[in-house]
């Protein structure tokens, strides 16, 4: 047997084991998460049980949970501390089924879940992390953005119900642009004085919080992409490139508002890269100026009789209010719900 014939078998065969090893401790581990997580779903059972369904008071509750907490330390060990059995509790009453989530997140994921009271909202969050294999920090980055309610906003309440039950689907160019992008993780104080190149090179920085908070489907292409139309060179601030449909991305930064010359500018981009930089099988490119401030009205009247994908949406340096957005979701599901 020759010695290329016998590296050739030798690489497969250290291909092959190195594979079947993998899988296996991939296996193991999903089976050992599965296990716990159901071991402290019927943890959460037993407790809520002896609580005779929630129907004892609070301060008997604690007193149990402390109790508790102190022989089961001693006679199991560590992970039993009265936050841990509490959280154990919430997830049985929280998950009803827990086959539900203990074969597809981990524990730190559910302790992360369960704190959401609103159903809607952890199911949005659950759908989500499982879809796009969010770690723990990236799904507490979204809940701390309060991503599913700056989504739900511009919906109604089909479209709400129907985040919540399926996460986010995405067939248009529509289902991919947020009217405000927050962009707390830049950590630029409200009254710095900074400027557009500032901002685009604090993106770059983060550009993996920032291709989390832009959604899924986005791949990056470049910054200050260079394009020349009769000698004259423009510079588009970041491009990215979204597989799910198929088409380029231009994000344009400003950091006051948006100029009617600055949409025309994008649309000329938009056509550009239409015709110059666009595959037989690309569909049409979109273009996102993405400002500090948004005139409704002028944005209307310098965007009418324009057929390109061009959105203008705002940015925020700051997490937004929670309980504001709160209020303009109840009211989209109960004013629906009292037209019915």
């Amino acid at each position: 047997m020759s010695e290329v014939t016998l590296n050739t078998i030798l690489e497969e065969l250290i291909f092959n084991i190195e594979k079947t090893v993998t899988n296996a401790k991939e296996s193991l581990a999903g089976a050992v998460n599965s296990t716990m997580t159901e071991t402290y779903w019927m943890i959460g059972k037993y407790i809520v049980e002896s609580e005779q369904d929630g129907n004892i008071k609070a301060a008997y509750g604690r007193r149990l949970l402390s109790t508790l907490s102190k022989e089961l330390t001693l006679r199991l060990g560590k992970g039993y501390s009265r936050p841990n059995l509490n959280n154990m509790r919430k997830f049985y009453l929280k998950y009803p089924d827990c086959q539900k989530v203990s074969n597809k997140l981990s524990w730190s994921h559910i302790c992360e879940l369960i704190k959401i009271d609103d159903d809607l909202e952890r199911s949005f969050y659950e759908k989500e992390t499982i879809n796009e294999k969010w770690g723990v920090r990236e799904l507490q980055r979204q809940m701390d953005s309060a991503l599913f309610l700056r989504l739900a906003v511009s919906r109604d309440k089909e479209g709400i119900l129907s985040l919540a039950e399926e996460g986010i689907e995405i067939q248009t160019p529509e289902d991919v642009i947020k009217n405000t992008y927050t962009l707390e993780f830049l950590n630029i104080p409200e009254v710095k004085q900074y400027s557009e190149s500032d901002l685009e090179q604090r993106i770059i920085d983060n550009l993996q919080t920032f291709l989390l908070e832009l959604g899924k489907g986005f791949t990056f292409v470049g910054r200050q992409y260079k394009i020349t139309v009769n000698n004259i060179h423009y510079h588009v601030d970041l491009v990215f490139y979204h597989r799910i449909l198929k088409c380029f991305v231009l994000i344009d930064l400003k950091k006051n508002s948006v100029r009617h010359e600055d949409i025309g500018q994008m649309n000329m981009y938009l056509g550009y890269f239409a015709t110059e930089e666009n595959m037989p099988d690309d569909n049409a490119p979109i273009g996102i100026i993405l400002s500090k401030n948004k005139d409704e009205l002028l944005v209307e009247y310098a965007t009418y009789g324009m057929d390109s994908k061009l959105f203008v949406s705002k940015y925020e340096l700051y997490l937004p209010n929670r309980s504001e957005l709160e209020k303009l979701v109840y009211n989209i599901l109960n004013d629906d719900l009292s037209d019915e």
